[in-house]
């Protein structure tokens, strides 16, 4: 009996390669096309066929698109999670949703293994590998680009495997970046980009977003209400998650909104630069914020940015299904209880500017932040706290000046 193996399938150049490789090198092995449709739109259009074509007996397409906002997406959202200042990890996010269906379908077809295009060099085999061994460790995985039958090293070469068997080619070879495209984001690698002296080529790659200087030159306004921390309107229309996001990216992308070019540090311990296009997650995640600032207190905010990094690393680096990051959701889950508001923010070129927020649990008391005089401070109060609060400094001083006077 042939073996069975399920292909996490995007229909790009590595994966259309995979097809006839897996063929040729797992005696004519049935490969089980699947893919996690998480918002990349036309991408999966024709898919199908292309997967047919090349030798799989199937293709999945599983509409996942409001899972990763609800199970992904917001949790991070909660957490404020961003790698290294810039990175909203949209890639980072979306692959443990997909290698989680991923397992569903293999154990529905009884396969034995589970297929990945992601290089050795990358994140991604990280992510979608600690998936499948958190929830189903007997199965095997099978990562091409780190096998000795892998001949071969560049997408030039995959692009020449394809032609040699008359195959179609995925892409032109004038825009052969290596890109990632789900609801949240476009990334975007290779060409230009791979050497950090270069600007990117904004015209040619931008596809979400236009550039700053592109965008209107008159600003635009947008509301964006919450409830417990999770988005639940914008511009006063109630939507479902999908549609809000959706709404979001156009308002973000005609703006000029979150455009980012980092050189960042991968999980296997290079550095990898990069573009990412995230218009609406990055009106969000600043919306987020701004309430935030208005309704958590003091100390909590404080661990926030310490939960928040370890958050963050463990969902970079493909820990989303381990008691640690679960842990961490549920304490995000009790800090976002008063998370509940409307935000202002005004868009112009680019930049995000904050309108104005509101909250039934805003910890601002006007009382006691006016300059005006209210009854809940008094003045005098001070002159205890800093006494007391100056204490150790002042004991330090002293023991100084003494010394100081003795020698």
């Amino acid at each position: 009996m042939k073996e069975k193996i399920v292909l996490a399938y995007s229909g790009g150049l590595d994966t259309t390669v995979i097809i006839p490789w897996l063929k040729e090198n797992y005696n004519d092995a049935e490969v089980i096309a699947v893919c996690g449709n998480v918002g990349q739109g036309k991408e999966t259009e024709g898919l199908e066929e292309r997967a047919l074509k090349t030798g799989a007996s199937k293709l999945y397409i599983e509409d996942l698109t409001e899972e990763f906002i609800t199970e992904a997406i917001y949790p991070c959202v909660k957490a404020n999670a961003v790698y290294e200042g810039k990175y909203l990890l949209g890639t980072s996010m979306a692959r443990p949703i997909i290698a989680k269906r991923l397992v569903e379908i293999a154990r529905k077809e009884g396969a034995t293994a589970i297929c990945h295009g992601a290089t050795g060099k990358g994140n991604d085999q990280v992510r979608f590998e600690l998936t499948v061994k958190a929830l189903a460790p007997d199965l095997k995985i099978i990562a091409p680009w780190r096998l000795d039958t892998w001949k071969m090293d560049s997408r030039e070469a995959e692009v020449a495997y394809l032609e040699e068997r008359g195959i179609e080619v995925p892409v032109k070879k004038d825009d052969s970046y290596s890109r990632d495209r789900n609801i949240w984001h476009l990334s975007h690698e290779g060409l230009e980009l791979e050497d950090p002296a270069n600007e990117p080529n904004f015209k040619h790659l931008l596809q979400m977003s236009v550039t700053p200087e592109d965008a209107p030159d008159t600003p635009e306004y947008v509301t964006l209400d919450f409830e417990k921390g999770i988005l639940t309107a914008v511009n006063g229309e109630k939507k479902d998650p999908v549609a809000l996001l959706t709404d979001l990216n156009t308002i973000g992308g005609r703006n000029g909104i979150g455009i980012t070019d980092i050189c960042e540090n991968r999980v296997v311990g290079m550095k990898s630069r990069g573009v990412y296009e995230t218009p609406g997650g990055t009106i969000l995640y600043y919306a987020h914020r701004e309430l935030e600032y208005l309704c958590i207190d003091k100390k909590t905010q404080a661990f926030n940015e310490i939960a928040s990094n370890k958050f963050t690393e463990l969902v970079y680096s493909g820990e989303w299904f381990t008691p640690l990051r679960e842990a961490l959701s549920k304490y995000f889950d009790s800090v976002n209880e008063t998370v509940t508001g409307t935000v202002k923010l005004k868009l112009y070129k680019g930049n995000i500017i904050s309108a104005g927020s509101t909250s039934p649990y805003s910890l601002y008391n006007e009382s006691m932040a006016s300059f005006t005089t209210g009854e809940l401070y008094n003045h005098k109060d001070a002159d205890g706290f800093i006494n007391l609060f100056g204490l150790p400094l002042k004991v330090r001083a002293m023991m100084m000046q003494a010394n100081k006077e003795q020698n």
